[in-house]
């Protein structure tokens, strides 16, 4: 099974970061930073700031376990997580300079189910999730 980590990352101004991929043919949409656990990654904690170092340069701390999705033969781990700084320009995740796999621009986004629902944040299970912890409060927690 296919381990993913992501970060549900909050930032002091009551924002998340979410990266904008437009991909020739498709229409836009968003995601949550994060990716696959590696073989060398220590725990899946591990492996979610290792991603969040190399897709926006940014150093989190993670709050709590938001959501789990499972399908198929892969499971999504969403974390909950607090940022203050990052630099999306000194990124170095390894699929930024495959050719072909379109763009990707980082965006804060409000906290708030009207700006959520407004944008097309896959998967939809996570969306409907987060308007969900938006509604209770939850991702004040982390800010």
């Amino acid at each position: 099974m296919q381990h993913r980590v992501r970060a549900v990352l909050v930032t002091p101004n009551n924002t998340t970061l979410l990266i904008k991929r437009i991909r020739p043919g498709v229409d836009p949409y968003w995601v949550i930073v994060g990716g696959k656990i590696e073989p060398t990654d220590t725990s899946p904690e591990e492996a979610l700031l290792r991603e969040v170092r190399e897709e926006i340069a940014g150093e989190a701390e993670v709050v709590s376990l938001l959501h789990t999705i499972e399908a198929d033969d892969e499971r999504q781990d969403f974390y909950l997580a607090a940022i203050e700084k990052w630099s999306f320009e000194d990124r170095t995740g390894p699929e930024f300079s495959e050719e072909g796999r379109g763009e990707y621009l980082l965006e804060e986004i409000p906290l708030t189910t009207e700006a959520i629902g407004a944008i097309n944040l896959l998967p939809q299970e996570i969306a409907a999730a987060l308007c969900t912890a938006i509604e209770r409060g939850e991702l004040l927690a982390a800010g």
